[in-house]
């Protein structure tokens, strides 16, 4: 079937207006609710959010959904979607939800759902469920048997416990000053917290939420501020968060920013020579950068990609073994520790280097040196433009120009209306030339309908 309500990473729009309505959020619990029953049990589901304000018109439509199956509610509140992944696990439940649309401005919001061992649905899970949605036609509960809530008041607590646990051999962050940025999200008590608790001098950033001011000019969407205090501040590091915290930036104490890629291969190296890396490598997606993929083969190790996506990413690390995966754009998975990309467990692993090596940031993740890349996106209008023939000239022409030694990727969103072009070469002034020339073509092919977003 195809899909309507599922994306790449859950159900996301714009906050009361269909899909993400409190009247689609009941039919989606209802559903979901169906699909895991897994015996006689009392059924049991987690549900997080971070701090938009319309997550106080979903969490309760969730909620009452669940109930009308007969499955108890645990309600968490804001709080990192890694750590409803956790406590889906740590609870035994049988489900996890987490209410976010994760780097997007207040104005939207998503669901993400967890099966009972804290990975994503798969894909034909999602379609299940969404076609459960469409029939309505799953029984509900009789009256003695509706479920109950309530709230999980340690829940922060047993999230800053467990990565506090991650951080390898008992190293402490004593001597360190480090500027966080929460993105008035998800994280934005725990993530100081448990910096301070390992015993880091820590300077906050974006911890005042209001319910409007998630990822506003702040957290990985928005790094400058981040990169200006640590600067002023004279820190040793920078860390961004996004609004759910299940990704992560990082600026050295010059304020250069590092992308996931170079955390990446930073962990890798560090884990490969501690033994510790499973698999034969690292999986990452098509838009990571070919200097990572030279670095890693210079280790011995080899880079897997797949198509973009966290939860893909996920799925080869679990089918090849592997346990270090991510994305360029600061979701990184490690698996020792997390079944989704965590934000603060990877801060804390480049964090650990930088102890133990006792070098600067600027040295210790600057690990390979980056092949010239160029992304930009495009807001579109109606229809499709990359299926339009003055589109797919232009590809084919620019795919020439790069030969063999370039690569180019040009894929259309699966969250916001927005088509991305990237282009790769050692050729720096051709990568934007040929990155400029498609998006002008794309951008006269399909024109945007209303003043663009905040992009991914």
């Amino acid at each position: 079937m195809t899909r309507k309500l599922f994306g790449t990473d859950g159900i996301r729009g714009t906050a009361n207006v269909e899909p993400m309505t409190a009247e689609t959020a009941l039919k989606v619990a209802m559903a979901a609710g169906a699909r895991f029953r897994r015996g006689d049990h009392h059924h049991l589901v987690v549900i997080g959010k971070d701090t938009r304000l319309s997550g106080y018109m979903l969490e309760p439509a969730l909620t009452a959904g669940f109930i009308a199956m007969g499955i108890d509610v645990v309600l968490s509140g804001p709080l990192p979607t890694p750590a409803i992944a956790m406590l889906t696990r740590s609870l035994r439940a049988d489900l996890g939800v987490m209410i976010s649309a994760s780097h997007n401005p207040y104005q939207d919001n998503g669901i993400k759902l967890f099966g009972p061992k804290g990975y994503k649905l798969s894909d034909e899970i999602e379609a299940s469920i969404e076609a459960e949605v469409a029939t309505g036609l799953a029984p509900r509960a009789s009256s003695d048997l509706l479920g109950r809530a309530k709230r999980l008041d340690d829940a922060g607590g047993r999230y800053i416990e467990f990565v506090k646990a991650t951080l390898p051999r008992r190293l402490r962050l004593d001597g360190l000053k480090i500027v966080i940025d929460c993105a008035n999200g998800a994280a934005y008590k725990v993530a100081p917290t448990v910096l301070w608790e390992l015993g880091a001098e820590v300077i906050p950033l974006g911890v005042t939420p209001d319910g409007l001011n998630i990822n506003q000019a702040c957290g990985t969407v928005a790094t400058a501020a981040m990169q200006r205090e640590v600067v002023a501040r004279g820190a040793d590091i920078g860390i961004a968060l996004d609004g759910d915290a299940d990704r992560l930036l990082i600026a050295d104490e010059h304020g250069r920013l590092l992308d996931g890629d170079q955390l990446m291969a930073l962990i890798a190296g560090s884990w490969h020579a501690a033994g510790k890396v499973t698999g034969d490598g690292i999986v990452a997606t098509v838009m990571s950068n070919l200097g990572l993929e030279r670095h890693l083969q210079e280790l011995g190790l080899t880079l897997h990609r797949t198509v973009v996506g966290d939860r893909y990413v996920v799925e080869q690390m679990r089918a090849r073994g592997c346990n270090i995966g991510g994305e360029q754009s600061g979701h990184i998975i490690l698996s020792n520790h997390s079944t989704t990309g965590d934000g603060l467990i990877a801060a804390l692993q480049v964090l650990a280097t930088l102890v133990e090596r006792q070098r600067p940031a600027s040295v210790t993740c600057n690990v390979f040196t980056a092949v010239p890349q160029l992304l930009k996106n495009v807001h579109f209008g109606a229809g499709a433009p990359l299926e339009t023939p003055a589109v797919k000239t232009a590809i084919a022409a620019a795919e020439a120009r790069l030969g063999k030694a370039g690569r180019l990727l040009i894929r259309k969103s699966g969250t916001e209306r927005l088509i991305r072009v990237m282009a790769e070469s050692e050729d720096e002034a051709l990568v934007a030339a040929i990155v400029d020339e498609l998006c002008a073509v794309i951008r006269t092919v399909s024109p945007p309908l209303e003043k663009p977003q905040a992009a991914e």
